[in-house]
């Protein structure tokens, strides 16, 4: 399926609206730099989101430098009609490391794991094709 989407138009970056379980939206940003998905805990907090147990905690480096980071298990994301269940991301706080984001986190490519998707920034659509296993 193709689906379109939307560029900030501060710094042109590809803006995509996840579903967290069956009912929390949160604006992200496509990040295929990255190899984690990874949330600012405040929106999530402000949300309400049932975050549940930190799995673990870990140390990560960032553009911004490293950065100490929670893991946790979603119970389902979906956006651009993929859906990824049990899915572990990572979570920390923007603003203590100094982060202004008008976003809530980045998609990053663990959660196109077995899929094949094309971005066309030209036409501002992505293309997700499920590989079967």
């Amino acid at each position: 399926m193709i689906y379109k989407f939307e560029k900030d138009p501060v710094n042109g970056l590809i803006l995509v609206y996840i579903v967290l379980g069956d009912m929390y939206e949160f604006k992200m940003m496509l990040d295929t730099g990255a190899s984690s998905t990874t949330f600012d805990s405040n929106p999530l907090y402000m949300a309400d989101y049932p975050i549940g147990k930190i799995i673990e905690t870990d140390t990560v480096e960032t553009a911004s430098g490293f950065m100490q980071v929670d893991i946790i298990q979603t119970k389902a994301i979906s956006a651009f009609g993929h859906t990824v269940r049990d899915m572990k991301v990572q979570m920390y706080d923007f603003l203590k490391y100094g982060i202004m984001a008008d976003y809530d986190g980045l998609l990053g490519l663990d959660f196109f794991e077995g899929t094949k998707f094309f971005v066309d920034m030209i036409n501002q659509n992505i293309e997700i094709i499920e590989v079967k296993k």
